[in-house]
């Protein structure tokens, strides 16, 4: 079952779209979109690694633009439409704490989470709810979204094709850990946050 997907997933990344795809992933995650772009991000690097850079720099364009509107949800909307995707995520009963949290460590808060694979989308809204200063807010994103994703990228550039052997002869030890990885994201996000 794995390797369809697999093979499906560098071949998406081989076509024309799969820039636009990357940017739309990224977009949607850092606001509402539950997967991370790292999962078109690392097939297309396998894919093409001398353009692993420059899909890195869409990841990050797209994932702070996406983080804007994030940020712009929690500021103007965050009892209608911010609500509800806390809710779905199970964090509007600590809202207390994490406003607590941005009092003291805001910068912090935005620079570990955007780097880890907590979902950016919930350091967005409530940035933009306990109206974090927005130019920070923006700077904060840009380093840390980048940093995630050009590390990934620089891997990739640089050891591509080993890499691309390794994943393909381990395709489910590789899947079992991305996946154990957006679990622990999730997990860390009900308990830290």
């Amino acid at each position: 079952m794995l390797r369809p997907m697999y093979d499906w997933m560098i071949a998406l990344s081989k076509r024309r779209s799969a820039p636009w795809v990357l940017a739309a992933v990224a977009f949607a995650e850092s606001s509402f979109f539950p997967l991370p772009p790292d999962i078109m991000l690392m097939p297309m690097s396998l894919a093409n690694p001398r353009l692993a850079l420059r899909y890195a720099l869409i990841c990050t364009v797209a994932s702070v633009l996406g983080g804007i509107v994030g940020y712009a949800i929690g500021h103007l909307l965050f009892e209608t439409i911010g609500m509800w995707i806390l809710d779905l995520y199970g964090l509007s009963a600590k809202i207390a704490d994490v406003k607590a949290g941005y009092d003291k460590y805001g910068a912090f808060l935005i620079i570990a989470k955007g780097f880890t694979p907590i979902p950016f989308k919930l350091v967005t809204i409530v940035s933009g709810a306990l109206e974090y200063n927005f130019a920070l807010f923006v700077v904060l994103s840009v380093l840390t979204r980048g940093a995630r994703f050009f590390v990934l990228a620089v891997l990739f550039n640089r050891f591509g094709e080993p890499m691309q052997r390794f994943i393909e002869k381990r395709l489910g030890l590789v899947t079992l850990v991305l996946l154990g990885i957006i679990v622990l994201g999730f997990y860390l996000t009900g308990k830290l946050v």
